[in-house]
């Protein structure tokens, strides 16, 4: 029998099927309409860099260490919180272990976000389109081409709100599910290359870049081994490498070599066209190319899902 030594834990069965359950409640209930966590922890995210990174401070390299600061003020309170909580009873470390990875995963959101552009593309209503996929991916609305834009983002949001979320779960239960999420938030919040945040948010994005170091290349395998093998493993080794990003790079270029789909390319962000490197194959993908992402990463998650449970079972018995 197998259990986490850092705080009560269930065997890895049990936590194999509170996982399942998990994506059962993403799947029927979705993200918390009102009161949603996340919400809270923007604000509380937002009053910290306020605090800390003082518009007199924002290019000074000494901005590093309050981003540190920042980071572990944030992040810190509210996992060790939830571990603490975890030592009252057995029963309630497994309904918080069920709720912080129902919190952190967002499949259902990203299914709907997706298949938002797709009906509109369907519809023939491409500027709602357009503003549809503008509430997956921060490029300009009227120069966003939905249909790539919003297969890349499906593709490398499954690996940050999905596998990601259910990978950090699988190591350290329900609070890595919650510390991964949010620092993945801080991330999105934090981690631009601007003058406010280059200093500041370098610690968030640092540490969101090595939590996704392994699950990005296990997602990136998943795309490969569901889809067309042979063109993602060719367009994994030969285009992550030129991708700016460590993590989107393998992901985004096995996703589009195991949908045999060409993505990347020009970009336009806050008024700059951006050329970045073409991933894939050489077939444009077409509205239809959007819910067979969406099915790419579902099958994933069902998939992982299957292998930790028969993992878990046999760690049982």
């Amino acid at each position: 029998m197998f259990s986490l030594p850092v705080y009560p834990c269930p065997d890895y069965l049990t936590l194999a099927l509170l996982a399942c359950g998990a994506v059962l409640l993403d799947f029927w209930l979705g993200e918390p309409r009102r009161w949603h966590p996340l919400v809270g922890f923007g604000w509380l995210a937002t009053q910290v860099e306020k605090r800390l990174n003082p518009l007199a401070r924002q290019a000074q390299g000494s901005q590093y260490l309050s981003g540190v600061l920042g980071l572990c003020l944030a992040v810190l309170p509210i996992v060790l919180s939830s571990v603490l909580l975890m030592q009252l009873s057995f029963w309630l470390a497994l309904s918080l272990h069920l709720y912080l990875l129902y919190f952190a995963i967002g499949h259902r959101s990203l299914r709907q976000h997706g298949l938002a552009v797709y009906q509109a593309l369907q519809t023939g209503q491409f500027q709602q389109a357009q503003r549809a996929t503008s509430y997956m991916v921060s490029r300009d609305v009227e120069a966003i081409e939905p249909v790539s834009a919003t297969i890349e983002s499906v593709l490398e949001n499954g690996n940050d709100s999905v596998f990601g979320a259910l990978f950090w779960f699988f190591v350290a239960g329900g609070p890595g599910a919650l510390a991964y999420r949010l620092v993945n938030t801080l991330d999105a919040m934090w981690g631009y290359r601007t003058p406010r945040y280059f200093y500041f948010g370098w610690a968030a994005a640092r540490l969101d870049d090595v939590l996704n170091y392994i699950p990005a290349r296990l997602t990136a395998m998943t795309y490969a081994l569901l889809g067309h093998t042979t063109l993602a493993w060719q367009s994994w080794r030969a285009q992550a490498p030129f991708w700016d990003s460590p993590n989107a790079g393998p992901v985004m270029s096995a996703g589009a070599g195991a949908l045999n789909v060409q993505l990347g390319g020009r970009a336009r962000y806050h008024g700059e066209w951006h050329n970045r490197p073409r991933l894939g194959t050489l077939t444009t993908p077409i509205a239809e190319d959007i819910p067979r992402a969406l099915q790419l990463v579902s099958n994933g998650m069902l998939s992982w899902l299957i292998v930790a449970v028969l993992i878990g079972a046999l760690a049982y018995a």
